[in-house]
């Protein structure tokens, strides 16, 4: 088991992949909400995000959806632009 901030993982464990910080064809809901899956982590590619939404967008989206005004040091970030309170690797 690994001991990260947003929760413990078992390992071995697969990891979906969210490449531009999305699951092709599932909601989060359905990561979290499946005893087949119920995945603890997923896999997020800085490199593709980068390039696409672009890093300004995913800072600044979470604040924007919480309908605050983005300040220094108060981003949204990957979790709140993915809508996925759980372990990503990036």
């Amino acid at each position: 088991t690994v001991h990260l901030p947003h929760g413990p993982v078992p390992t071995p464990v697969f990891m979906p992949v969210g490449t531009k910080g999305t699951l092709k064809g599932l909601t989060p809901m359905d990561v979290t909400g499946s005893n087949a899956l119920n995945n603890q982590i997923i896999l997020a590619n800085t490199y593709h995000l980068a390039l696409q939404p672009g890093t300004d967008l995913v800072r600044d989206v979470g604040t924007a959806i919480r309908g605050e005004v983005v300040g220094k040091g108060d981003e949204g970030g990957l979790h709140e632009f993915m809508g996925w309170d759980r372990n990503i690797l990036t």
